[in-house]
């Protein structure tokens, strides 16, 4: 019949109440009566071990006063129908939910590389992509596309801003392309002049504004381009 709290029953041991193990205990199933929680109290730590024939250590589980420990080959946490929310392995780790959320104040720090095929924000919320101390570096074998639907789009550094293209072009098509801050030649008083301005370029490359007049003014002042 057992003895204390220990009874022994058809389908095995019972255990009424708290009990306490000084030696290993060696047992095909563990478990707690219908309804009631199944609890492991200890004093430093909780390990579960798993073990081959010749007793060597599999995976093992190490609850601790300090961290949760988890040492195995590879490590998945999927839903109760199966499908795949993380995992981790020597090579990767993979977020198989739909959304990853990172609700720290300061973001999600990449000290290296991000590969990914899209970059978005939330609905109703601007994207910035920054870079406070280095440069930003976007790289794609074949074209990057930064679309604004429904807004602007805004792009500014402290010193220069580069576009360039080393085997094909530099397509600027909207219906109004604006260069607001452009210098402005000074041009002779001689002639009526339009108030139209014709665009120059300096052997340099700079750009400037010049005064129309009935042929071209550009060669009257370019000591913009010095």
């Amino acid at each position: 019949d057992g003895m204390g709290n220990l009874r022994i029953t058809e389908k095995g041991l019972k255990l009424e109440g708290d009990s306490e193990f000084l030696k290993p205990l060696y047992a095909k199933e563990i478990r707690s009566r219908p309804g009631n929680p199944l609890y492991f109290q200890s004093a430093r730590n909780v390990t579960v071990n798993i073990l081959n024939e010749k007793t060597k250590v599999l995976t093992r589980l190490v609850t601790g006063p300090q961290a949760v420990e988890a040492h195995s080959q590879k490590f998945e946490v999927k839903t109760l129908s199966g499908k795949l929310l993380f995992s981790a392995d020597d090579n990767e780790v993979v977020v198989g939910a739909e959304r990853l959320r990172v609700l720290g104040a300061e973001g999600t720090v990449f000290p290296k590389s991000i590969e990914t095929p899209n970059v978005r924000a939330d609905p109703f919320k601007e994207l910035r992509l920054e870079s406070p101390t280095r440069a930003l570096v976007m790289e794609a074998p074949k074209g990057i596309e930064i679309n604004a639907e429904a807004g602007s789009l805004k792009a500014t550094c402290r010193t220069e801003l580069k576009l360039e293209s080393k085997d094909g072009e530099i397509t600027l098509n909207s219906a109004k392309i604006k260069l607001p801050n452009l210098p402005q030649g000074s041009s002779s008083s001689a002639g009526s002049r339009q108030k139209i301005y014709e665009l120059c370029v300096c052997p340099n490359g700079r750009l400037f504004l010049s005064q129309a007049g009935t042929s071209s003014t550009c060669q009257i002042n370019t000591s913009v381009c010095l």
